[in-house]
């Protein structure tokens, strides 16, 4: 051991402070168990601090200042006028809040929470690098890999390259002015959930998508109110496109697409890449720790979130899956009632909600009428028009419809699908 470094006997060590770690460091600190949090940046993890919530309180502002402008159709008219630099401070408050508790709850429960970069020196070490220069090395009982994930990039748009002018996730939900002109590379939920966020703060926005359509993982007919709410708000959408290289312009960035008819250029203030997340899991030191990772990254785990390493576990966007919130902290529950061996349900993502934040709001759980009849069910669907609703009318949102898709023979409900 070098001199001044530190040695910890722990019981549960968790790394990472997201919601699948801070709700596993919680429930096992609750059932009797001794834990150490670590975390690399700020308790929350990319939800709280850069992800789920700042996102909803951007898209909450763009929601209402639509609506007031469209106030006319009720009878209502005002000078409607945004100071974003007040609502990215806004946004910044409502984050601190939940982190402040987070912290606050973790503290309650007695959970030792570290700062600083971790990983494994074995199966039953690890070493952490102290956010204030100090080492420690780790002895645990059992451990936790909960590090999430971070944006993936795509070749010739690097984060920050062009004078800043690339950015992520992250850098979207921060930025000092409204662009002018936003090109969203990536169709996908972050992409069209900002991109009308920005439209609506009166950004011109191209979203490119190098699929069949925007948001591929949902149903084409569940999209279509989305795409004409999209379009009537001028938002270009480029599908069966890919972007192919980007140049200094005279104003910003010039990015050229390849799209069906041709080559485009298309003049952007900022370029924002969302083609995806890539697991926070090549700096872990997992393969010294014998714990297996697939080609992308991804830890295989059981039923119970353990990994191949009896006493190591994973959760979250670790893990293959949907790389959302709830699944997280749902499966940090399940590691955690598995370490303190309590008869906890396993993890069960048959019905796991996932919802894209745009307006109108799409979103789905269980299985598509599709996916239950390849699974052996006879189907059968039920369909309700928002425009019969009387509530959808008083809100003049008719746009969209609500499906049921249900077993025949027993009349179990097997999946849901929403637009509106």
């Amino acid at each position: 051991m070098v001199v001044g470094e530190t040695t910890l006997e722990a019981d549960v060590v968790v790394i990472g402070a997201g919601p699948g770690g801070y709700v596993a460091a919680l429930r096992a600190a609750r059932l009797g168990r001794k834990v150490t949090l670590i975390e690399r940046e700020a308790v929350g993890g990319v939800c709280l601090n850069v992800g789920c919530i700042p996102s909803k309180a951007l898209i909450a502002a763009a929601h209402d200042l639509y609506r007031l402008r469209q106030g006319a159709a009720y009878g209502l008219s005002a000078d409607v006028r945004l100071d974003f630099p007040r609502l990215i401070a806004w946004k910044d408050g409502v984050v601190r809040t939940l982190t402040d508790g987070v912290e606050k709850l973790l503290k309650g429960n007695g959970v030792e929470l570290l700062f600083g970069e971790a990983f494994f020196t074995g199966p039953r070490e690890l070493r952490l690098l102290e956010t204030g220069g100090a080492v420690m090395n780790i002895r645990f009982r059992t451990a936790i890999v909960a590090t999430g994930s971070r944006p993936a990039t795509l070749p010739g748009f690097p984060f920050g390259g062009f004078g800043g002018r690339v950015i992520s996730s992250t850098e979207a939900l921060s930025l000092k002015e409204v662009p002018e002109r936003l090109v969203i590379l990536g169709g996908g939920v972050i992409g069209v959930e900002l991109g009308q966020a920005y439209a609506r703060f009166g950004s011109r926005v191209t979203i490119v998508e190098a699929a069949e359509r925007i948001l591929p993982a949902f149903e084409a007919d569940l999209l279509r109110p989305l795409r004409r709410r999209l379009q009537a708000e001028g938002i270009e959408l480029l599908e069966r496109a890919r972007a192919i290289g980007a140049a200094k312009g005279e104003n910003g960035l010039m990015v050229l697409v390849e799209t069906p008819e041709g080559e485009r250029e298309l003049a952007a203030d900022y370029v924002l890449v969302a083609v995806g997340r890539r697991p926070n899991t090549d700096a872990l030191g997992l393969e010294t720790a014998g714990v297996q990772v697939d080609g992308r990254g991804y830890i295989a785990v059981n039923d119970r979130q353990m990994t191949n390493v009896e006493g190591i576990y994973a959760v979250g966007d670790v893990v293959p899956g949907l790389p959302l919130a709830h699944k997280a902290t749902a499966e940090g529950k399940v590691a955690a009632e598995a370490i303190a061996e309590e008869a906890g349900a396993a993890a069960d993502f048959r019905a796991v909600p996932m919802v894209v934040y745009s307006d109108p709001e799409v979103a789905t759980v269980g299985m598509t009428a599709a996916e239950a009849e390849a699974a052996g069910f006879r189907v059968k669907v039920g369909m309700f028009p928002l425009a019969a609703s009387g509530r959808a009318l008083t809100l003049g949102e008719k746009d969209g419809f609500v499906r049921l898709v249900g077993d025949a023979e027993t009349g179990a409900l097997l999946g849901a699908q929403v637009v509106g």
